[in-house]
């Protein structure tokens, strides 16, 4: 069965309020035509968990976040995304703070049902005072040992850019990293697939090994073809981070590059 869909369909899909997990890190393989159809929707309200990028900050500046979960938000070239700091600094939003670590585990205990799994990460760092809802555990175990209970990551919605994908959902990244997309699709409770070309099933391990076959059609709901619908962020093989773009969306104000946002109605 086809789940083959738009990103204004996967827009309209979602409703103010909800949480939802958007893959990628930092400035690369961000399923940045996906956010910008969520630019043109009218939801808002939304709690965003991710290893942020522009992601994150176009959704902060565009008053649709009400709360952040990340371990950082970057634009790797550049360290702080600007539209998030700026939200950050005049208190827009609500911003749970995670160490890379510790994040990872609370994907890891959504991905898997679990209500948090322990970790050493953070310990004696200021994250523990930071983010004041962390609590720790001690080992069942004669070591005794105290460790951070990190709470599952969960999403009524999951979010992720792939480069080939399957009319029926099975997806496949082709680049150096998995980017934790596929405990996202699993922490949540529907996941929607953007990619850069969708082919048949059959040609799927045309270009990459089955370990490249990173997420499975029974964690999609819907696949999105979109050439170019991660950029300006990275989506290795198939192009690079835009620098100049990147520069670009940094140094032009919010209304006006949110302007070409609305009026591009692709997707």
């Amino acid at each position: 069965m086809s789940k083959v869909m738009s990103a204004g369909q996967v827009a309209s899909s979602l409703e103010s309020g909800m949480t939802v997990g958007i893959g990628g890190w930092g400035s690369r393989r961000k399923p940045m035509a996906l956010v910008r159809a969520i630019l043109r929707s009218p939801v808002e309200d939304l709690t965003i968990i991710s290893y942020g990028g522009p992601d994150v900050g176009m959704l902060c500046a565009a008053g649709k976040v009400r709360k952040v979960v990340a371990p950082f938000v970057t634009l790797d070239s550049i360290p702080l995304e600007p539209h998030f700091r700026r939200a950050r600094q005049a208190g827009a939003i609500e911003f749970a703070e995670y160490d890379e670590g510790m994040f990872m585990f609370g994907l890891l205990a959504g991905a898997h049902g679990l209500p948090f799994l322990p970790t050493r990460a953070g310990l004696g760092s200021d994250v523990m005072r930071v983010n004041p809802g962390l609590r720790t555990v001690r080992s069942p175990y004669g070591d005794e040992e105290e460790l951070v209970a990190v709470p599952a990551l969960t999403m009524d919605v999951a979010l992720v850019h792939l480069n080939r994908a399957d009319a029926r959902g099975n997806a496949q990244y082709l680049g150096p990293d998995p980017y934790f997309d596929d405990l996202y699709a699993k922490a949540a409770r529907r996941c929607y697939v953007s990619c850069e070309r969708v082919v048949d099933t059959a040609d799927l391990l045309k270009e990459g090994p089955v370990q490249s076959l990173l997420i499975s059609r029974s964690m999609v709901a819907g696949v999105v073809e979109a050439p170019g619908g991660a950029g300006f962020t990275s989506c290795e093989p198939d192009y690079g981070r835009d620098e100049a773009e990147q520069r670009r969306y940094v140094e032009t104000p919010w209304e006006d590059f949110h302007v070409e946002v609305i009026n591009d109605q692709q997707g």
